[in-house]
């Protein structure tokens, strides 16, 4: 039998016990995460955020629903929903009251490609800040039609099978993994559900006799930043209201899923927006000692380093083009092409890309690459040497009958990109 009157650290052992009885997960900190969330959904009411809780597994069979099921009893007024027809609908379900809302099968009801879910993940993303709220059209007696505003704000967990998630949903995500387990119980509802139902009570009353606690919000380790500290500060308030081994335990965790995204970013299983990756590889690939380098020259490189990326087997189903480059960074950046001269090309000035580079964390190359050998052409980008301009021809290189590298012609000076790179390698030598 559930006591009703317990302090924090033990309610917390008690829902962190039920949870572990049941709900089979890949690694044990898991756990700790799912009991923190569901606690911190009765704490909703005083906190800024309220971090989405993405519940993945590789497989189905895992135990992703019946663990919805347990949070359904055990959440802040749970709703469960294996689908969603409208935005419209999730609005007005917490017109009235806060609710936490529960997610199942995302990997088909949240499918990107399906017609709507862009309209209802873009209700799920604003409804992670307290005050969010969504213009819906209401009936009225006198004016036909009118707009009213209907809140957003709701802790949220996804269920799915590695769903397909947009970046910008998964980015206010804490995630846990579910694997299938020999080890729990089976839930047999008509023996748990009351004791499920009274663990929910005791949350809930632990909970609204401590919405006060930790007023300002605790301290986070100094590496939890910016989103990262919006998704785990509410889950700090709850650990801080009920003590013991908990506010330790979300310093920990929090630091993990800090380095976790760092890593994945590394290894290429997050994916910048193509915009952010444009300016990266422009750093990358922008010629040593130049002020100013033309759109040909830019794109050319751009093409020839990451053809995966911006040639014609592009991952983003095009070709990048001048019109499309100089759309992404005035559109994402502001940044205009110039002209040094009247009668020059036009491009981009390295003034003016410096600051965004610099704001943005986006490191520059140290020194230049090695010079690629005439006999073999690789994909290394060749930096232009200070000593070579953009206006203008250098004097004719020693090598001008060798394949171009980064078009395969010959010779070099029929191109005049080549034409600068075949400089350079006549200044190494």
């Amino acid at each position: 039998m559930i006591e009703t009157a317990k302090p924090g650290e033990a309610v917390l052992r008690s829902l962190h016990d039920w949870l572990t009885r049941f709900i089979g997960v890949m690694r044990d900190d898991d756990i700790d995460i799912l009991t923190l969330w569901i606690a911190h959904s009765h704490f909703t009411s005083v906190t800024r955020t309220t971090p989405r809780l993405l519940i993945s597994s590789p497989v189905p069979g895992s135990g992703k629903t019946t663990l919805l099921e347990h949070m359904g009893h055990l959440a802040l007024d749970s709703v469960q929903m294996s689908t969603i027809s409208s935005p419209a609908l999730l609005t007005r379900m917490l017109a009235e009251r806060p609710r936490t809302v529960l997610i199942d099968e995302a990997d088909r009801s949240l499918n990107p490609k399906n017609e709507g879910v862009g309209e209802i993940l873009a209700v799920i993303n604003t409804g992670y800040k307290q005050g969010a709220t969504r213009p819906v059209l209401v009936p009225h007696k006198e004016e036909g039609w009118v707009a009213k505003e209907f809140p957003t704000y709701a802790p949220v967990a996804i269920a799915g099978n590695s769903p397909n998630l947009p970046e910008d949903t998964l980015q206010r995500c804490i995630v846990v993994h579910m694997a299938p387990s020999d080890d729990v119980e089976e839930s047999d509802w008509e023996g748990i559900e009351h004791d499920a139902a009274a663990l929910g009570e005791v949350i809930g009353k632990w909970a609204e006799g401590n919405l006060n606690v930790a007023k300002p919000s605790p301290p986070l380790p100094e590496a939890v930043t910016g989103r990262n500290k919006e998704k785990w500060r509410p889950l700090k308030r709850v650990a801080v209201a009920a003590g013991g081994r908990w506010p330790e335990t979300v310093d920990r965790l929090a630091l993990a899923d800090v380095q976790r995204i760092e890593t994945e970013k590394e290894d290429g299983i997050l994916q910048d927006r193509p915009h952010i990756i444009l300016l990266k590889h422009l750093a990358e690939i922008w010629p040593r000692g130049q002020s100013f380098t033309d759109s040909k020259t830019l794109l050319d490189h751009l093409t020839f380093q990451y053809p995966d990326v911006w040639g014609s087997g592009s991952s983003f189903d095009k070709s990048l083009t001048y019109q499309r480059m100089g759309r992404m960074l005035s559109k994402n950046f502001g940044l205009q092409t110039d002209r040094p001269n009247t009668q020059g090309p036009r491009g981009y000035s390295r003034a003016k890309l410096n600051p965004l580079w610099s704001r943005l964390g986006i490191p520059l190359p140290d020194k230049p690459d090695k010079a690629a050998q005439p006999a073999e052409p690789d994909n290394t980008f060749i930096h232009i040497s200070s000593s070579a301009t953009l206006s203008g021809s250098p004097e004719t290189p020693s090598d001008s009958g060798s394949a171009c590298p980064l078009h395969g012609t010959s010779p070099v000076t029929d191109c005049y990109t080549c034409d600068q790179i075949a400089a350079q390698r006549k200044e190494a030598a």
